[in-house]
């Protein structure tokens, strides 16, 4: 059985992740690690964005992009993207049960931003 010692660690490196995604990408201005139920689990968040709030909405956009992709026949959704005037939300599944969210700028290159998350991604499912 793992210790407390072991999982704080484990939440230390998927920060570590989310705070270098955010300062490597320009365009990236938060990023978090959801269950797919909405509970965060890692954040790198400003202040002013509330994180039961974020979480939230984040499980209704995966339980909604879920639902379009199964009623459409198109599978199980990898990323779910929500294009605004002030920029993008991005969702992507990160691990079995757990999602990556990633808020940009309105300026942002996605294919550059989909590299780094892939990259995140891969670092994040090393700890889980």
């Amino acid at each position: 059985m793992e210790g407390a010692s072991g999982r704080s660690g484990r939440m230390d490196t998927v920060n570590r992740v989310l705070r270098a995604l955010q300062a490597e990408s320009p365009d990236v201005s938060a990023a978090a690690l959801l269950s797919d139920d909405g509970l965060i689990i890692a954040s790198a968040l400003p202040q002013n964005l509330e994180e039961a709030r974020v979480g939230g909405m984040s499980a209704t956009l995966l339980s909604l992009g879920t639902r379009a992709a199964s009623e459409l026949g198109i599978g199980t959704p990898q990323q779910v993207l929500v294009r605004a005037s002030g920029g993008f939300a991005v969702l992507a599944t990160a691990s079995p049960g757990t999602v990556l969210l990633v808020l940009t700028t309105e300026h942002a290159r996605l294919g550059l931003l989909f590299l780094d998350m892939a990259r995140a991604v891969r670092e994040i499912a090393k700890v889980l």
